[in-house]
């Protein structure tokens, strides 16, 4: 039985969240540090007796073992990951990738008139709709087939996004011309128009599952912006190496403003833009090299 405390609230033992913490990493490349066993046990607490484990040991156990465990998982990674997000955020960036990517993008991908944009991790909707509203503002892909991606290992936060309805907290940074242009208010909140939502799929995926991202097919762009620095090294390096296989030669990743590749052995080269640093993957490698 796990130590509680004098009202017999569970606790979270050193030893357990090292079990805990490296399962997790395992099956999602999440990355927790020492510090985080108060919030993993505040966060998870309430998940024991849903399950019917008496102490952390037997969560771990339920997890790992049972063969209802798949559920349990999505409400786990729900409790412990971080959603925030709004629209156009870090609007440097998206003024790069509108202003100079989307360009690119177009010469490379003329022949085969096919966009295709991934917002791996796009928690509630709101990157891949922004995405989707600069390709349409840009005027560029008229009579093209464009597909932007979201995935995020979150259920819940995909069905936010498939729902595409949105309070005042999405719209802290977007323009006035572009609220009135791409979302209708209605009494429940503002949602996303059709000619948007159109362009945008969702599903839940768990970067680490290669099988799943395979069947993205190729990618034109990869927006992973504030996911990787959640990722332990190992997990961190093999989304890098997935993501590469998965774009097109002349195909560009952008990542959030605190991460980089500096540290992963990559190969992909830099793409100094005016506002941003962005990362291609190189011209000239032979058909079918990188998956």
């Amino acid at each position: 039985m796990s130590r509680s405390t004098f009202d017999g609230t569970v606790l979270l033992k050193p030893e357990d969240f090292r079990l805990l913490r490296d399962l997790l990493a395992q099956r999602t490349g999440l990355s927790f540090s020492l510090d985080a066993r108060a919030s993993i046990e505040r966060r998870l607490r309430e998940r024991l007796s849903v399950v019917g484990a008496s102490s952390f040991a037997e969560y771990y156990q339920y997890l790992r073992f049972n063969p209802r465990a798949a559920t349990e998982w999505e409400e786990a990674i729900d409790l412990l990951t971080t959603n925030e997000t709004y629209f156009f955020r870090e609007d440097y960036q998206l003024r790069s990738f509108a202003d100079e990517v989307l360009p690119l993008l177009q010469t490379q991908a003329q022949p085969r008139k096919r966009l295709s944009i991934w917002s791996a991790g796009c928690s509630t909707g709101e990157e891949a709709f922004t995405i989707a509203m600069l390709i349409l503002q840009s005027g560029r892909f008229d009579g093209w087939d464009v597909k932007v991606f979201g995935s995020d290992i979150s259920k819940r936060c995909i069905a936010a996004a498939r729902r595409a309805v949105y309070g005042p907290s999405s719209f802290r940074s977007t323009p006035a011309d572009a609220k009135r242009a791409f979302f209708t208010e209605r009494a429940d909140g503002y949602h996303v128009v059709d000619r948007v939502r159109s362009l945008c799929h969702f599903g839940s995926m768990n970067l680490l599952d290669s099988e799943r991202t395979r069947m993205l097919g190729r990618i034109d762009a990869v927006f992973c912006r504030n996911v990787l620095i959640y990722f332990d090294p190992h997990a961190r390096r093999r989304t890098i190496e997935m993501f590469h296989e998965r774009l097109y030669q002349g195909g560009v990743l952008l990542l959030g403003h605190s991460e980089s590749l500096l540290n992963v052995t990559t190969a992909f080269e830099l793409l100094h833009l005016r506002e941003d640093l962005v990362y291609r993957k190189p011209h000239g490698m032979r058909e079918g090299e990188g998956g």
